[in-house]
This record gives structure tokens, C-alpha cells and sequence, in this order.
């Protein structure tokens, strides 16, 4: 006998020890409860003795086990009439065969029971004082967005050029909503302000595109609950900084890129990037600080969740990316710059990516690189305008386009000088 060969035991003994000690130490000014920290341990340690017999013997077991908590749950139900205990105690029981094949998983999910035990009273005051009624009804089209429906398409190139794939496409979808939800949250949980800030600027590195055309549509249903046009104008604010500051997510990433694949193109670049992000970072800056400081007169946010105009977005990123594979199968590798153009309509990074490796393996010089970069950042440029426009009407998108129109210049001035 070895350690090995204890060490699944000792560990279901361990996590059945520390929630058995969860559930006393939570009710040891209360009634006392069926199962205790010993209680914990042994069921745990008789799963994973019943699990090295095989199946039928953990099912058998289980169903001891469930008998055995309903005549506890019984005998002291009068006094305390909750199910947490009795429940823990059968998962207990099932953590422990777990622990005899995989006792990483076990220890992991034992964690999580342990921390959803703890969190009683913080959990019961969300469900009953925070969360509202209609973010209940939200999470729950969202879940069936993202975990019902998508895994049930397929995931196969279908149409022109390929660029119809459906789990892709609905993908686009939950990504939109997904970055609503973030900045939904980041409003409830941070402020109208600085919440939006962080889900413009996070959600820019999952896609700039996809989080400016959020914001977007947050700013006009914002702009439409507004009592007149002061509040209005002011009511984008927060939104157009976080549209901004999802730019700023871009410029990051697209240098993370270039120091990986191309580090003397980045150096070429550097002056470039260096201007555009300054820019950005100051212009989101000074709308977050104009917004905060006049945050009493923007309304509140009122549903984290809107499926038509995702699907909306969705269906013009789609038509974008088409657009792209097509230009690049008709252009082939001898139109770089254009083709990165193209590619940038769907992803700024494809088309840099693609011409800054070129450009690594001597198939592309470097002047000619670096202005297939500036075209796909160009091209993106456009595609985040004319979603503003799209979700978030003429004022935001005007706005939008004007914050940009500074970053671009500037880009452009340090791309004429660059060496």
C-alpha cells in the first residue's frame, strides 16, 4: 500500500471534513442538524470506498444514503424545516466516489458547494432585495441564448465564401448580449459612469466592434427615456466613453500582436499607436468625467438584455466578414493591403496579423505591412461607425465618429513620420 493509493481516500475524507464543518459552524447557535462534520466525513469516505467496487454499488449506496437522510430530515424538521443539510450530505456522499478517479474535479467542486454554503445570507438578500424581477426574466433568456440554443447549431461553413456558419453567427449574438450584460452589471455595481467605463473598455478586447455597437444601443434607449434634449445629450455620455474606450482595447491588442509576430514593424508603428491611444484614453477620459459629473441627470439602465438588435448586429458583422473573405479570394496574397482592408471590415487583428507574418517571413516589405495594418485598422474604423450610427442614431454616432475622426488623424500623423 502506498500513498497513492490512499490519497483519493484521505482527500474525500478531507472535502466531506470541511463542508461537514460548514454546516456546524452554521447553525451552531440553531437547532441541531442531521449530519454533522463526522457525519460529512464518513459519507464521503463511504463514496469513495463505494466507488472502487464500481457503479452499481455508489448507486446503491445512494439510495442508503438518501433513505437515511429522510428519516434525519424527519426527526428534525419541526425544529428546522430546510433541505440544505440533507442536500449537501448526498452531494457529499457523491464528491467522495468522485474523489477515487478524479480528485482535482472533486476538491474543485467541493470548493464551489463549500462557497455557495457560506454565502447563505448574501445570496438570500440578492434574490430578495436586489436582483429585480425583470433581470430574473433577462438571465434566463440569456441562458437559453447562449447554453440552449447554440450548442444545437451546426457548426459547418455554409453559404458564400463560407462565411455563414451558424454557431458563429448566433456566437456574434451571445457576445452582444453577453457585453450588455456587462454593462448592466458594471452600472449596478459600480455606477452609472465608472460601470459603463469598465464593460466598454473589457468588452473591447473581446470585440470593439461588437461593444461599440452595444453602447450603442444603450445610448438610444438611454437618449429615449430622457425628459428633454440637455438630458438626452447627456445621458450618452457615459456610452460614447465606453465606445471609446473599447478603441482603446483595440490599439492594446493590436500591439500585443505585433511585439509577438513582427517586433520591428511594431517599432515602425510605435510613433503611430502611441498618438491614437493617447487620444482615445484622453477623449474617453474627459466624456466619463463630463458624464459623472452630471450622472444624476441620466436615467437609469432598464432591461440588461435585447435579443432584436443583436441579432441586427450580429447580421451586419456577418455581412462584413462575407465581404472580407470574398475580397481575400478574389485578391489573393498579391493584394495584401487591400485584402487587410477587407479583412478588417470583420476583425481589425485578422488583417494585421496576416500582414505584419507576411511581412516576417520576407513575402511583404515592411513599408507595405505597415499600411496593410493601417488599412484594416481603417476599415474597422469605418465598421464602428457605421454600427454607431446603426444603434445608437445620428447624435451618437455622429459623436462617436468625431472622437474617432481625432484618433485617426493622429494615427495617420505619426504613420506619415514613422521611420
Amino acid at each position: 500500500m502506498t500513498f497513492a493509493s490512499l490519497q483519493p481516500y484521505l482527500t474525500a475524507a478531507a472535502l466531506g471534513l470541511l463542508l461537514g464543518l460548514e454546516r456546524e459552524w452554521s447553525h451552531r447557535r440553531g437547532p441541531r442538524q442531521s449530519a454533522g462534520s463526522r457525519t460529512f466525513a464518513l459519507l464521503a469516505l463511504g463514496g469513495a470506498i463505494a466507488a472502487s467496487f464500481g457503479p452499481w454499488v455508489v448507486a446503491a449506496g445512494m439510495a442508503m444514503v438518501g433513505a437515511l437522510l429522510v428519516i434525519g430530515y424527519v426527526r428534525t424538521s419541526t425544529a428546522d424545516p430546510g433541505l440544505t443539510t440533507e442536500v449537501a450530505a448526498g452531494a457529499t456522499y457523491l464528491l467522495g466516489a468522485l474523489a477515487l478517479h478524479e480528485s482535482a474535479l472533486a476538491v474543485a467542486i467541493a470548493a464551489v458547494v463549500a462557497g455557495l454554503l457560506v454565502s447563505k445570507p448574501r445570496l438570500h438578500l440578492f434574490a430578495r432585495e436586489v436582483i429585480t424581477e425583470v433581470e430574473v426574466e433577462d438571465a434566463v433568456k440569456f441562458l437559453v441564448v447562449a447554453f440552449v440554443v447554440l450548442p444545437l447549431l451546426p457548426d459547418r461553413d455554409l453559404g458564400p465564401f463560407g462565411a455563414l456558419n451558424p454557431r458563429r453567427i448566433w456566437l456574434l449574438v451571445v457576445a452582444i448580449t453577453g457585453i450588455g450584460w456587462l454593462g448592466y452589471l458594471g452600472v449596478r455595481i459600480l455606477g452609472a459612469q465608472r460601470g459603463l467605463l469598465f464593460a466598454g473598455l473589457a468588452g473591447g478586447f473581446v470585440s470593439a466592434s461588437m461593444t461599440t455597437a452595444t453602447m450603442a444601443r444603450l445610448a438610444r434607449e438611454a437618449a429615449g427615456q430622457a425628459e428633454d434634449a440637455r438630458a438626452a445629450r447627456t445621458a450618452i455620455r457615459g456610452q460614447l466613453a465606453a465606445a471609446v474606450a473599447a478603441s482603446v482595447a483595440t490599439v492594446v491588442q493590436l500591439t500585443a500582436v505585433l511585439l509577438l509576430v513582427n517586433p520591428p514593424l511594431l517599432q515602425r508603428l510605435a510613433p503611430a499607436l502611441l498618438l491614437a491611444a493617447a487620444v482615445l484614453i484622453g477623449t474617453a477620459a474627459a466624456m466619463a468625467r463630463y458624464s459623472e459629473q452630471r450622472a444624476a441627470d441620466a436615467p437609469p439602465p432598464q432591461r440588461p438584455f435585447a435579443l432584436t438588435p443583436a441579432l441586427l448586429l450580429a447580421a451586419v458583422l456577418t455581412l462584413a466578414l462575407m465581404i472580407a473573405r470574398g475580397g481575400t479570394v478574389w485578391l489573393g496574397a498579391g493584394g495584401a493591403v487591400l485584402a487587410s482592408g477587407l479583412a478588417g471590415l470583420a476583425d481589425a487583428h485578422a488583417g494585421s496579423l496576416a500582414a505584419a507574418s507576411l511581412s516576417a517571413h520576407g513575402e511583404l516589405s515592411a513599408a507595405g505591412a505597415a499600411l496593410a495594418i493601417a488599412a484594416a485598422l481603417g476599415a474597422n474604423t469605418s465598421v464602428k461607425c457605421v454600427l454607431a450610427f446603426v444603434g445608437g442614431g445620428a447624435r451618437f454616432g455622429g459623436r462617436f465618429a468625431l472622437a474617432i475622426a481625432a484618433a485617426v488623424a493622429c494615427f495617420a500623423l505619426g504613420f506619415a513620420f514613422a521611420p
